[in-house]
């Protein structure tokens, strides 16, 4: 009886350092590998090294946030260009190229992400835009904006992508005031999808200017298209 009594004492300590085990092995599998479940995006920070990095550092560079080699290692300088788009931009200045860092430079990590999720995100960043450079403007200039930030990704002298066109670094002082992050309204949100879906008031602009606050003569020399409100559009 005495030793019926032991086995089975011995079993349940032996059953309760298995399920100990499991339940460590569970949590510690959660914490440091798995990803977030809702995020098709990877995780590049300090000392990462892949194809994701390159991307990043050609984006940051061709932004003028970088001047670093295209090396897909994310090294001091790069942690430091993350940062420094960070703060401009209005995001978490931790230097970590997370979900909304990555959103916010136009870069898709997951092979899943559908051209349906990326035109969502290009049309919500291009509302944005248009609610920060043109609310207040007739609807056609809205519309007119969110064509030239089109027309530049058709061009091949502006990066290729809406987020790159948008964040190029001096390209609209939305983005370093901060009114990019506003919330659009529904009127900046219809004039953005009338231009992705090809209305183009602009005439083929890939530039616009206020005549009333602009000090730049060579603004001034570009060919004017058509001018719509306050704003003189121009190639």
């Amino acid at each position: 009886m005495k030793f019926f009594l032991k086995n089975k004492k011995t079993k349940n300590i032996v059953l309760v350092i298995i399920l100990i085990f499991s339940i460590l092995s569970y949590l510690s599998y959660n914490i440091f590998f798995r990803k977030d479940s809702n995020s098709s995006y990877a995780l590049s920070k300090y000392g990462s090294r892949s194809d994701e990095v390159r991307q990043i550092q050609t984006k940051l560079k061709r932004w003028g946030y970088y001047n670093g080699s295209v090396d897909g290692i994310y090294g001091s300088q790069t942690l430091s260009a993350v940062k420094w788009f960070q703060s401009k931009n209005g995001l978490t200045v931790d230097g970590i190229a997370g979900p909304k860092t990555l959103q916010a430079m136009g870069i898709y990590s997951s092979s899943t992400t559908s051209t349906a999720t990326n035109s969502g995100s290009d049309s919500n960043l291009l509302s944005r835009l248009v609610y920060a450079e043109a609310r207040g403007e007739p609807y056609s200039g809205q519309v007119a904006v969110a064509s030239v930030v089109l027309n530049r990704v058709k061009s091949s002298s502006f990066p290729n992508s809406v987020a790159g066109v948008i964040y190029q670094s001096g390209a609209f002082s939305v983005v370093n005031d901060g009114q990019i992050n506003l919330s659009p309204n529904a009127t900046a949100k219809k004039a953005a999808q009338d231009a992705i879906n090809g209305w183009d008031p602009s005439y083929g602009a890939i530039y616009y200017f206020n005549p009333n606050t602009a000090t730049s003569a060579w603004i001034w020399s570009r060919p004017l298209t058509v001018v719509i409100g306050n704003h003189r559009f121009c190639k």
